[in-house]
C-alpha cells in the first residue's frame, strides 16, 4: 500500500485517504439500515473512542510535527505551533456562531448559528457534522502535504495512519447523524443519505490543504497546528460533552483513553 501511495500525486494520495473516511461515515450512516435505534452505552463509547482518535491525532500527527519543522525557520519553535492552534479554534468558533446547526444530542431550541430556526432540524444536523468534519480533511491535506514537501519529520506512513485513526472515528459521526433523523421520523433511505453527506467536505478540505501547503511550504507548521486547534475545539465542545450527558462517563472516559492509545500506537508504528 506504501507504494501504490507513493507513486501518486499529493493530491490523489489526499482524495484517496479522505475517500476511505467518507467511506466510513457512510458505514455509520447504514445502520439505520439495520436499527431504529442504537444502544447508548454503545454510541457514547464510540464518540468517547472518537475523541481520544482527534486529542491524539492533533498532537502526534499536527502539533509534533509543526514544533519540530518550525525549528528550522525564523520562528521560535514554538510560535507556529502556538498561533496556528489558538487560529484553528477560534476559526471553528467563529464558524459555530454563523453557520446554523444544530448538534445531533441537542433539541431545536439549542441550535447554533444566524437564524437557525428557519432551517429543519435535519439541515441543521448535516452542517453540524459537516463543520466538524473540515479540519479533520485539512489535517490529511497537510499530513500528505508535508510529505510531498519534502520535510524529514514527515511520511507517508504517519499521513496514512491518520488518515485511518481518522476514518476509525468518522464512523460514529455518520451514526450520530442517521440515527436522529431516523427517530425523528425520516426514511431509513433519506436518513443514510444525510448521514453520509457530512463526509463530502473531507476530500474537499483535503484538497485545499494539500495546494496550500504544496504551494506556500512555509505556512506548514502554521497549517498543522490549525488543524490541531480546530480539532481540540470540536472534541472539547461537541464530542466529549455528547458522550458524558447520558451518563455513562466512565465509560466514555475510558474508551477515550483506548481511542487514545490507539491513533498513539498507529502514529509512532508508522511514524
Amino acid at each position: 500500500m506504501i507504494d501504490f501511495f507513493a507513486s501518486l500525486s499529493p493530491v490523489m494520495q489526499a482524495l484517496i485517504a479522505t475517500f476511505f473516511t467518507w467511506g466510513m461515515t457512510a458505514l455509520g450512516a447504514a445502520l439505520v439500515f439495520t436499527t431504529k435505534k442504537v444502544n447508548q452505552k454503545l454510541m457514547d463509547g464510540m464518540l468517547g473512542f472518537a475523541g481520544g482518535v482527534m486529542i491524539a491525532a492533533s498532537f502526534w500527527s499536527l502539533l509534533s510535527p509543526s514544533i519540530e519543522m518550525a525549528k528550522t525557520g525564523p520562528f521560535p519553535s514554538w510560535f507556529p505551533a502556538a498561533v496556528g492552534f489558538l487560529l484553528g479554534g477560534f476559526f471553528l468558533w467563529m464558524a459555530d456562531k454563523v453557520i446554523p446547526h444544530v448538534h445531533p444530542t441537542s433539541p431545536m431550541q439549542d441550535a447554533e448559528g444566524i437564524n437557525p430556526e428557519n432551517k429543519r432540524r435535519s439541515t441543521l444536523l448535516v452542517f453540524a457534522i459537516t463543520l466538524h468534519n473540515i479540519p479533520e480533511g485539512l489535517a490529511i491535506g497537510v499530513a500528505f502535504g508535508a510529505v510531498a514537501a519534502g520535510f524529514p519529520s514527515a511520511t507517508l506512513p504517519a499521513a496514512i495512519a491518520l488518515a485511518i485513526g481518522i476514518g476509525i472515528q468518522n464512523f460514529p459521526e455518520g451514526t450520530a447523524v442517521s440515527m436522529p433523523l431516523r427517530r425523528d421520523g425520516m426514511s431509513r433511505r433519506k436518513s443514510f443519505l444525510y448521514g453520509q453527506f457530512s463526509g463530502m467536505v473531507e476530500p474537499i478540505s483535503a484538497v485545499i490543504g494539500v495546494l496550500a501547503v504544496t504551494l506556500m511550504a512555509p505556512l506548514l507548521p502554521f497549517a498543522l497546528s490549525f488543524a490541531a486547534g480546530a480539532m481540540i475545539f470540536v472534541v472539547v465542545e461537541e464530542v466529549i460533552p455528547g458522550s458524558q450527558e447520558n451518563g455513562n462517563r466512565d465509560l466514555a472516559s475510558v474508551s477515550l483513553m483506548i481511542g487514545f492509545t490507539v491513533m498513539m500506537i498507529l502514529d509512532v508504528a508508522f511514524g
